[in-house]
């Protein structure tokens, strides 16, 4: 092979702001990829080992701290285990408020990606501070809609990192009806902002890359899924969150200490926003259903590239959400519901604004914790990831090295990876390697 038809290598030293470090490495020849490493090198957390012995009742405050953007995707997930444990239903406003928790931190999880992280990769700035120069109006409003987000989920769980208000059964205080009255104008506020939002993300240019995805989402008889529902897919899963081992099954790769998921017998699958959307836009709040009806790509979106606009959409519907809930809420006789505790196994599955959180705890007859699983969504994610990486990196291998670097950092971020925190640039090395054969 001659001189110009060299390996190439992409070694990306250093994913920054996520959980512990990651790393990209491509090695291709004759523009045909040969090895590909989405490379997690994260240290061990515990959490599972840590909530062995501790009480029932812990699991939701302890498992808040795994993430600062998503605590209470990981509390309402832990309830949601322990209750169905206890054969504890949690109904009426009691659920309305968790919806409306939830929303909340969809809408600050959301905002902060679409605005701070990823509109840059498509309109040419290295960062939201750079874009601002010329986008200051986007950038101000997203400002102040994350904090409308931020503000919900102190209002309703104490605090906006790693609430403390959520209890197993319901919450430890609940407002009071005429304090959720209040909330009207700033959300009607919140829903013209995030319209407009939406409506500047529809501008946008997306690459032109699809895939033949397995799409994974939970799907509920009468609402757009956050809360709960079964585990359906876009190629035949249907079925109850306590059937989740059953259909998937985590595996260890040797470049990564993050696990990695698949569906058994089958492969790679995406959860998150985009997902949702395809398997559940019959169940949007009406404003978000209109909206959908402007973006010229006819459903199913199979381009990871407009996951932001999914992300635009479920914010608009989050905050109708929250809107409905604080015209119908009254409140509630006591803030939560108690019954006795006994041992058991449970499941709990709800939708983090990454995608599916699943928890599974054995309790004894006491309430200790005997046993945990958790698994989030960036790690059901990696394995579609590292598949997105080996299909879209021959597109960028002939790039100059600034080009190939900023589509690598996209294709990534499509994914809003949580290891802890979205990835915001990569430091990459190109190196061209003369064959010796």
């Amino acid at each position: 092979m001659s001189r110009s038809e060299g390996t190439r290598v992409i070694k990306v030293d250093y994913l920054a702001r996520v959980e512990g470090e990651g790393a990209l490495y491509i090695r291709a020849r004759r523009g045909r990829v040969v090895d590909l490493r989405l490379e997690i090198f994260e240290p061990p957390r515990f959490f599972e080992a840590f909530l062995r012995g501790r009480r029932y009742s812990e699991a939701p405050d302890i498992t808040a701290r795994i993430c600062g953007i998503c605590p209470v995707a990981y509390q309402m997930s832990a309830c949601q285990a322990m209750e169905n444990i206890l054969g504890l239903s949690v109904t009426g406003p009691l659920r309305d408020l968790r919806r409306m928790l939830y929303a909340g931190e969809w809408i600050e999880s959301h905002v902060l990606h679409i605005a701070m992280l990823h509109a840059p990769d498509f309109l040419g700035y290295q960062s939201a501070l750079e874009m601002a120069g010329d986008y200051r109006e986007q950038v101000e409003l997203s400002l102040r809609l994350k904090r409308l987000g931020n503000d919900l989920v102190t209002f309703l769980g104490g605090r906006e990192i790693h609430p403390i208000n959520v209890r197993v059964g319901g919450f430890y205080s609940v407002p009071r009806t005429e304090e959720m009255r209040a909330w009207k104008p700033r959300l009607e506020q919140g829903l013209e902002w995030a319209v407009a939002l939406f409506r500047w993300v529809l501008g946008f240019d997306f690459p032109d890359f699809e895939q033949d995805y397995e799409f994974v989402a939970l799907r509920h008889p009468e609402e757009y899924a956050i809360l709960e529902g079964r585990l359906v897919s876009s190629k035949g899963i249907d079925v109850a969150i306590e059937g989740f081992d059953r259909v998937f099954e985590e595996y260890q790769v040797p470049h990564s200490n993050a696990l990695h998921l698949r569906v058994r017998e089958r492969g790679a699958y995406m959860v998150g926003p985009l997902a949702r959307l395809n398997l559940n836009h019959d169940r949007l709040t009406p404003l978000a259903r209109e909206l959908l009806q402007e973006v010229p790509h006819p459903l199913p979106w199979r381009n990871p590239f407009m996951s932001i606009l999914a992300r635009a959409i479920e914010v608009v519907h989050a905050l109708e959400v929250a809107l409905e809930v604080v015209e119908t809420y009254e409140t509630p006789e006591a803030p939560y519901r108690e019954v006795p505790v006994r041992a058991g196994t449970g499941h709990g599955c709800t939708e983090a604004p990454r995608g599916i959180l699943y928890h599974r705890y054995t309790i004894d007859g006491k309430g200790i914790i005997q046993d945990a699983r958790i698994v989030p969504p960036t790690t059901q994610n990696l394995h579609q990831m590292e598949q997105d990486l080996w299909q879209f990196a021959p597109q960028v291998l002939q790039l100059p090295k600034d080009r190939a670097t900023w589509l690598c950092e996209q294709a990534i971020r499509n994914y809003d990876p949580c290891i802890s925190c979205a990835t915001h640039f990569l430091k990459i090395h190109v190196e061209h390697e003369p064959d010796t054969a």
